[in-house]
């Protein structure tokens, strides 16, 4: 089997994400069925020699020099999507490059941030020495609030200092969320 490469250059890290995005988009990944996508998650960490770990359709994996006496990170996101709306103008399921941006369902909730978290895991994940551990966890049934998300793997996971979660937020930080409610006046 071929070494982990331990250093990727920016150039590589945007191609996977893309790649990894695009391939997403193109798999039908609503809630209660995200088996597909969980298979492509799993089948892109291998591809990076990172052994992962599943419970139901949710992945999981801990960086390669894992120590439990050291604190962790979580990075959580989800993998599945609403279906599309009437309005939807594209082909929800054929990732669209234009203006600079990628267009397909799924693509901003929450495939971006699941991209960047793979990404993140990816170039941290062998390194020696770190102050603290890196868990990722790319979980399911989030857009419905299901029981077999992230908390059904929650008990699964090695005890979490603090969590960086990935949904969109338009670059606002949001801290310590349980619960949201958002009531736009027109």
């Amino acid at each position: 089997m071929q070494e982990l490469k331990s250093v990727y250059n920016k150039e590589e890290l945007l191609k996977n994400a893309v790649e990894l995005l695009k391939n997403l988009i193109e798999i039908p990944s609503f809630s209660k069925d995200e088996f597909n996508t969980s298979v492509e998650i799993e089948n892109f960490f291998k591809k990076h020699q990172i052994p992962t770990k599943r419970f139901k359709n949710n992945i999981w994996a801990v960086n390669k020099n894992f120590d439990v006496f050291k604190p962790s990170v979580l990075l959580n996101t989800h993998h599945d999507t609403v279906k599309p709306n009437k309005a939807y103008t594209l082909d929800p399921f054929v990732p669209i490059e234009k203006d600079g941006k990628l267009y397909g369902l799924g693509s901003n909730d929450a495939g971006a941030s699941l991209v960047s978290m793979a990404q993140v895991f990816l170039h941290f994940y062998d390194k020696e020495d770190l102050k603290y551990n890196l868990v990722i966890a790319l979980t399911a049934e989030e857009e419905i609030s299901g029981f077999d998300g992230i908390e059904a793997l929650f008990p699964q996971l090695p005890n979490i200092e603090f969590a960086v979660v990935g949904e969109p937020t338009q670059m606002n930080l949001a801290i310590a969320e349980k619960g949201l409610l958002v009531i736009d006046e027109k």
